[in-house]
């Protein structure tokens, strides 16, 4: 393996792995220190929690099976608390604990045997793609839906007539794509280039699970959406 150091990444940038694998934690933690992050580890599923919220990572990288609370328990108890990207990996080649982690808060998916490499690309993606949709929003406070939705893009907030709704970073970045287009379709193909610098492959559920959970926590029926109206086959529509 080579320990390249790339500068271009800020050395503030704090990733906590949470894995049992005490060798392969240590191999990338010494892989990501050599690329300009902090990097801190969790190797049971009981402290993972604690640690997210001592440690207040940019990212946290958290494997499927540990002992004491696996991850998905992990991640779907943490989304409250934690609203930076969450990586999950996993060693199970198994399409519905790919669905299930995406439900329940994951950001992105990789299959163990994990090449360092690999998942630093993940990395710097999932952390880039939260700088670029920073850097477009401004200091603006918008209305949506006829004022129902307020939406404060200088603090990453939404409000939901008066109440502030706690959504991760995955969903506000698909809940911001959505306002910058307030009364238009957006493609799920669009979607997923903008928020994952992938082309859609027309089977991919990504996008709709993320919606469902933005429905589900703004409040909006799912059987009759107000908010966010789905366009059959073509994509996804921001009431304003």
């Amino acid at each position: 393996m080579n320990d390249y150091v790339d500068v271009s990444m800020a050395v503030q940038d704090k990733i906590l792995l949470i894995d049992d694998d005490v060798e392969l934690t240590d191999l990338i933690a010494k892989f990501l220190r050599n690329n300009g992050f902090t990097v801190a580890i969790e190797h049971t599923g009981d402290g993972a929690i604690d640690r997210i919220d001592q440690e207040k990572p940019s990212l946290v990288v958290l494997d499927l099976m540990l002992p004491g609370k696996d991850g998905l328990t992990i991640c779907k108890e943490v989304r409250d608390l934690y609203l930076g990207p969450i990586i999950m990996l996993t060693a199970l080649d198994d399409d519905i604990d790919e669905v299930t982690g995406l439900e329940v808060g994951a950001d992105d998916y990789l299959a163990k045997p994990i090449k360092p490499r690999v998942l630093l690309a993940h990395i710097r993606a999932q952390l880039r793609r939260q700088s670029i949709l920073a850097q477009r929003e401004d200091s603006s406070t918008t209305l949506y839906n006829e004022g129902r939705m307020c939406i404060e893009a200088d603090k990453r907030r939404v409000l939901i007539d008066g109440s502030e709704v706690n959504l991760t970073s995955a969903e506000y970045d698909l809940l911001w794509l959505l306002a910058q287009n307030a009364g238009a379709i957006v493609s799920r193909d669009d979607l997923h280039m903008q928020i994952f610098r992938l082309e859609y492959d027309g089977v991919d559920r990504s996008i709709d699970l993320r919606v469902s959970r933005l429905r589900k926590k703004l409040g909006d029926d799912p059987k009759d959406p107000s908010i966010i109206k789905t366009v059959r086959n073509v994509g996804y529509l921001l009431a304003k």
